[in-house]
């Protein structure tokens, strides 16, 4: 399972959920499949992935056996979901995106690391040989032993332990999956790893990573990164273990001026859930060399991107986040509700929404000028995750200097 915090869904899905949508939980076999295969259709094939035998595999795999009964009318939407003790089970995407890069072959013995809800591994287990997968979590790692045994996923072996040191008896792995991200990758897992084999996994510090693709040759890891994503440890003792930690007296964003970009692609670093975003240099930016536009044609297809902060809201009482803003022919989406904004959540220890504010919507057409507002931090907030962009809507709409900052007493 992906350890995505609960809040890092697409932005279209948050506001699609925001946006009271009409793709509700529905009883009955035809209703499932048709919302699983608009799932597919809208979230993962749309946003890029296309091996087919991949595609498949998420159209069969029935999400909702693998989320809390309570949360049954949220399976097929594109977002993370609280499972118990602080994890969540994946966003569909990212299972489809990190499996599709796998790229799993009929003989491949896959380790997963971080089981969580049995998800990921259910979604590999057509695909591959066989998946031998790791929990840490013992309640978590016992349910998901159960959900895939009822489900019939024979060639899925889970056991509970610490998913950084392997599973030698097993080794060597032609494939290794990590769903939770360390700061570099664990020795235990580069040497179960076969020669010529392929190992996807988070790498980064708590709120800032990317997926890096590590094939191994000649005995050492070769790696590309291939997207910015935003995961969390496993543990809390992995957690303390990192050498980098935000500071969340002092809450910022990173590459909030849009200045770097993610080794020299059009993708933005520090920024998650990039959909249908540009970044621009020109001299009309307001500060300095770069600026995003969000163009959107097609009513509620999503056009945003997130990006998530540390925030203790009991030492920091009050937020100010500040922005520069353009619009052109904007236009409500499928609704009123669906037009362009920032948005603020605003997360307890448990990682559940508290509350969340906003600055816009915006619509129609107007040049570059500066917004700013200052928001109660809600004591329970622990974390914090900001969203910005059409949200739905059609037109264009651009940023630049996106900034949160902690008010002083």
């Amino acid at each position: 399972m992906i350890r995505l915090t609960r809040w890092t869904l697409a932005a279209s899905v948050f506001l699609t959920i925001l946006c009271c949508t009409d793709l509700l939980f529905a009883q009955g076999r035809k209703d499932l499949e048709r919302i699983r295969n608009q799932m597919v259709d809208e979230e993962i094939v749309a946003a890029g992935v296309k091996d087919e035998r991949v595609i498949a595999a998420m159209r069969r795999t029935l999400r909702h056996e693998f989320v809390p009964r309570k949360h049954y009318e949220h399976a097929y939407l594109d977002m993370a979901l609280p499972i118990g003790h602080s994890q969540t089970i994946s966003p569909p995407f990212v299972v489809a995106y990190m499996t599709e890069a796998l790229e799993p072959d009929p003989k491949d013995k896959v380790l997963e690391i971080g089981t969580g809800s049995g998800y990921q591994a259910a979604v590999l287990s057509p695909l591959v040989a066989d998946v031998y997968t790791i929990e840490i979590v013992p309640a978590l790692g016992r349910k998901a032993a159960r959900v895939l045994k009822r489900l019939g996923y024979d060639n899925v072996h889970p056991r509970i332990g610490d998913g950084y040191q392997g599973w030698p008896e097993h080794a060597p792995f032609d494939k290794i999956i990590v769903t939770c991200s360390p700061e570099s990758v664990p020795e235990a897992l580069v040497q179960q790893l076969i020669e010529g084999g392929r190992m996807i996994i988070p790498v980064g510090e708590r709120y800032r990573q990317s997926i890096y693709l590590m094939k191994k040759v000649d005995g050492k890891l070769v790696s590309e990164a291939l997207l910015p994503t935003l995961f969390v440890p496993m543990t809390g003792r992995a957690e303390q273990r990192r050498e980098t930690k935000p500071d969340p007296t002092n809450p910022t964003l990173y590459n909030g001026g849009f200045e770097e970009v993610f080794d020299d692609s059009p993708k933005l670093v520090g920024w998650h859930y990039q959909r249908q975003l540009h970044v621009i240099s020109d001299e009309e930016a307001p500060l300095g060399e770069n600026y995003v536009t969000l163009r959107n044609k097609e009513p509620g297809r999503g056009a945003h991107a997130l990006q998530g902060f540390g925030l203790d809201g009991r030492k920091v009482h009050r937020l100010r986040v500040s922005l520069h803003v353009k619009g052109e022919e904007i236009r409500p989406g499928q609704d009123m509700r669906q037009l362009p904004m920032v948005i603020v959540s605003f997360y307890d220890e448990n990682r559940a929404e508290v509350s969340h504010r906003r600055i816009g919507p915006w619509r129609g057409t107007f040049p570059w000028r500066k917004e700013a507002e200052q928001f109660k931090v809600p004591p329970k907030t622990r974390e914090a995750l900001l969203r910005f962009g059409l949200l739905g809507a059609v037109g264009e709409v651009s940023f630049d200097e996106i900034e949160v900052k902690a008010v002083k007493d």
